[in-house]
């Protein structure tokens, strides 16, 4: 459980007995850690569907507003099955403290706008999912606040960016969805020297193959809805980080802002972190597999995929990542008509937008994810029309395999 504060995060009253142990190693955490047990010793996590809490007396309300209580006083600010996947995740990912929130674009945002103002500066790899973009391009320069955007791969471009103005820096890596890598040891250490705090979007990795805070990033924010919940299911996201910056900053922008993590939503999110080890093992197996297998297809021009050699940065993922990840993308040699032709012939593998479902994914960013970029802005990151992005499910990858067999031959125009 996160640490109390007195902004109504309150923590566990004295009937909910708190499971866990700081030596666990992270499959065992990912399936006790940060249970809290009601009186009834369920053994599933309690779901607590509630907006409100009751109190004893006019006296514990104003303790509990205080601080000065143990206990919750409303869900836009905590809630005991949220504070369960918070505890959880923080188990897994080696931090103090952690807050929930409606998505994954509402953690990005908090992560951002908690501690910036007008006048400070954000420098940001350019490689980026165009909703963040969005925040960094458009929201933030409304508020005076200044942007730079720099290719994430170059240490000098980051090292002339970063300045005595430079309040945040923040990166993707592997970047969506042309999985560029960015040296976080190094840009934390660029970061750190100026006091800037590093805002890392780990989100491709997983805290199963890469944990930035160990490689010296200040906070790491994940999607939920993707690999941690791993179904398609809900949706949902977290910002980490030390007790300070999460209690002082994060809770009180959450707070007066409200995109709160649903109760209901954080209840599924802890049903697929017991999972999440298993399912990331089999679905980089499976990635690295159909890696292999595209870049040997004559209608590919090019695969992309952090555990392969060819990868422009495969030394810096064997540095930083545990293994590939169960996300690649292969861009056609016949552009856009091809990969449409590839998508409509596919059989097991499901056109989306979404990634990190037990159900293989793909999708043409250049007309989904990032058509809201211009066509400049996609040709400077690589996104051309030819480009696919595949989220490797669970399935027998013989049976995928089989499945982009069949589709290249359409693609290729010889059903």
């Amino acid at each position: 459980m996160t640490a109390p504060n007195n902004r109504g995060q309150g923590q566990p009253p004295d009937d909910l007995v708190s499971e866990g142990h700081t030596d666990w190693r992270p499959a065992t955490a990912l399936v006790h850690g940060g249970t809290e047990r009601s009186p009834w010793g369920e053994t599933s996590e309690a779901l607590f569907l509630t907006s409100g809490y009751v109190y004893a007396s006019a006296e514990e309300a104003e303790a509990r507003f205080k601080g000065e209580a143990p206990g919750y006083v409303y869900s836009r600010y905590a809630n005991p099955t949220v504070s369960m996947f918070e505890a959880r995740m923080c188990r897994l990912e080696g931090a103090e403290a952690a807050r929930g929130t409606a998505s994954g674009m509402a953690a990005v945002a908090a992560a951002l706008l908690c501690d910036i103002a007008p006048g400070d500066h954000v420098v940001a790899a350019r490689a980026l999912f165009s909703s963040c973009r969005y925040i960094l391009e458009t929201l933030l320069p409304r508020f005076g606040i200044g942007v730079t955007l720099v290719d994430g791969r170059n240490l000098d471009a980051w090292k002339d960016a970063i300045g005595p103005q430079t309040r945040a820096v923040f990166l993707e890596s592997p970047s969506n969805p042309t999985l560029e890598l960015v040296d976080i040891a190094a840009v934390a250490e660029l970061a750190g020297a100026t006091g800037a705090r590093l805002i890392v979007d780990n989100v491709f990795a997983t805290p199963m193959l890469q944990r930035p805070l160990t490689l010296g990033a200040d906070v790491v924010i994940y999607s939920a809805t993707k690999h941690i919940d791993g179904q398609g299911r809900c949706l949902g996201g977290i910002v980490l980080s030390d007790g300070e910056f999460i209690e002082k900053k994060v809770h009180d922008y959450l707070k007066h802002t409200g995109p709160a993590l649903s109760p209901f939503n954080a209840w599924v999110l802890l049903k697929g972190l017991e999972t999440l080890p298993l399912r990331i093992e089999r679905q980089s197996e499976s990635a690295a597999a159909l890696a292999d297998f595209l870049a040997e297809a004559p209608a590919v021009a090019r695969v992309i995929y952090p555990g392969r050699d060819d990868h422009p940065q495969a030394a810096l993922a064997r540095r930083q990542m545990a293994a590939g990840g169960a996300l690649l993308a292969f861009e056609l040699k016949a552009g856009k008509a091809a990969a449409f032709r590839l998508l409509n012939a596919l059989r097991v593998i499901k056109i989306s937008n979404n990634l990190g479902d037990a159900k293989s994914l793909i999708t043409h960013p250049a007309t989904t994810t990032h058509q809201s970029m211009s066509e400049a802005a996609r040709a400077e990151l690589g996104i051309g029309p030819g480009l696919l992005r595949l989220s490797v499910g669970l399935e027998d990858v013989d049976d995928l395999k089989a499945d982009l067999e069949q589709a290249l031959q359409h693609a290729a125009g010889s059903p």
